[in-house]
């Protein structure tokens, strides 16, 4: 087909766009689980609230994306860049799931599950609430993205 754009996973551009957000948004999680680590055996505090804050920048910017126009061009690069990569980079399901089995290697079970669903069901809510705003800014102010 002329003229249709590459997939994604096929724009040498749009990869090293994700590449470097994802490498900001790691950094960005590295720093702030070293300068701010839960006690073993406790409620992992940091990576919970880097990933609520994460969900509900991510629930705001596909939002704001969405309704600001067709995915290509600035837009597909913003979502790439600063949604997959640095959002994705920041929030990770990987460091959540290493903090499931280190609660229950100390036996602490019971908390790892609330842990579990605590984190899901908050993360979901932060999305949609990220959303919901970004819903309420254009349809009482008129307000656009671009």
């Amino acid at each position: 087909m002329r003229g249709a754009a590459k997939p994604a996973h096929r724009d040498p551009v749009l990869l090293g766009v994700v590449f470097l957000g994802g490498a900001v948004g790691t950094a960005g999680r590295a720093w702030l689980s070293t300068a701010y680590p839960s006690p073993v055996g406790s409620f992992p505090v940091t990576t919970w609230l880097i990933n609520m804050s994460g969900a509900a920048a991510l629930g705001v910017l596909l939002q704001w994306l969405a309704r600001s126009g067709p995915d290509q061009g600035r837009r597909r690069m913003v979502r790439l860049g600063g949604g997959t990569g640095v959002l994705g980079g920041l929030t990770t399901y990987s460091t959540f799931v290493v903090e499931t089995i280190s609660l229950g290697a100390t036996g602490r079970w019971q908390l790892a599950m609330i842990y579990d669903v605590v984190s899901v069901a908050t993360g979901v809510a932060a999305a949609a609430v990220g959303m919901w705003c970004v819903d309420r800014l254009y349809d009482r102010y008129g307000v656009r993205a671009s």
